[in-house]
């Protein structure tokens, strides 16, 4: 269970990158030293389906998400929603009304959701609050329960545990459905679908002549295990880089797979020659690269 220690310690590991992209970089196509990166995004490594996790028991919860879910898809709010963070133009972010997880006889009157705010457009920080279309989706979920909302952000391989556990009652991660995470957890309805995407250096040679995904998992399996590949621990992009037979990805065994805390620093080290490529989510990957970019 992610403590507000582990909170404090990612967000100077953040800080301690971002401090890296002015002074640190190897990359050679960028002023500061920093390589730019760019995505194979029309080359989908998977094919996925995002939902909400919840506790098998609570079936009450799921009901209320999945009436929601009906209702934002019906009236196509769902779609605006999205489309407003993918493109930029959506102005909602929430604070925490407490400044900490709520407990005692006050936790049945808080929606205490599990996060990890390192997720765009899911899940981000907008300054100091939070934001992304899980979020926004949070907000009204509290708000058809007649709940306040409480974000609990922690690291995402915690996000499932603490639904179990019943420290958050959902766990709205941009998560993958899966057979393997369904043995311990419950899901809502799906309500976006997504796929894992390579990203490299701009100036990259190894992957330059690829086609298709075929070519690329071709490429991938004829490197050496000096070939660092990056993924965010817990995800999808992790299971099938490094493999999981539980969850049916053999990975590849002939590489170097690096997890880190959050995608943004798997891009962050690429882009500094120390990673060779990044395996993650193909929106999220997206932003990050142009962010990576400026």
């Amino acid at each position: 269970m992610k403590k507000i220690i582990s909170f404090i310690l990612v967000a100077v590991m953040i800080v301690t990158s971002l401090a890296a992209f002015a002074s640190c970089g190897k990359g050679n196509s960028a002023a500061n030293g920093k390589s730019k990166v760019k995505v194979y995004e029309a080359y989908d490594l998977t094919a996925e389906k995002y939902a909400f996790a919840v506790a098998k028991e609570n079936t009450a919860l799921k009901t209320a998400a999945n009436e929601l879910l009906a209702e934002l898809k019906e009236n196509g709010e769902l779609d605006k929603i999205i489309n407003s963070f993918f493109d930029g133009s959506s102005t909602f972010t929430y604070t925490n009304p407490v400044s900490s997880v709520p407990t005692g006889a006050d936790r049945e009157n808080y929606l205490v959701v599990a996060t990890n705010a390192y997720f765009p457009p899911f899940e981000y920080y907008e300054g100091d609050k939070l934001s992304g279309v899980d979020m926004k989706i949070a907000s009204l979920l509290a708000e058809k329960l007649g709940k306040t909302l409480y974000i609990y952000d922690m690291e995402f391989d915690s996000v499932i545990i603490s639904v179990k556990q019943g420290q958050a009652d959902i766990g709205m991660a941009g998560m993958t459905v899966n057979e393997e995470r369904l043995k311990s957890i419950d899901f809502t309805t799906e309500y976006y679908e997504s796929a894992q995407v390579l990203v490299v250096r701009e100036n990259d040679t190894v992957f330059a002549d690829c086609k298709s995904a075929d070519d690329i998992v071709t490429k991938l399996k004829a490197q050496e295990k000096s070939f660092k590949v990056g993924t965010q621990n817990g995800t999808t992009g992790y299971m099938y880089t490094a493999g999981d037979e539980g969850f049916g990805y053999d990975g590849f065994k002939n590489l170097t797979c690096s997890g880190y805390t959050t995608g943004a620093l798997a891009i962050l080290d690429l882009a500094n020659n120390k990673v060779d490529a990044v395996i993650l989510d193909k929106q999220p990957a997206k932003m990050i690269a142009e962010s990576t970019n400026k």
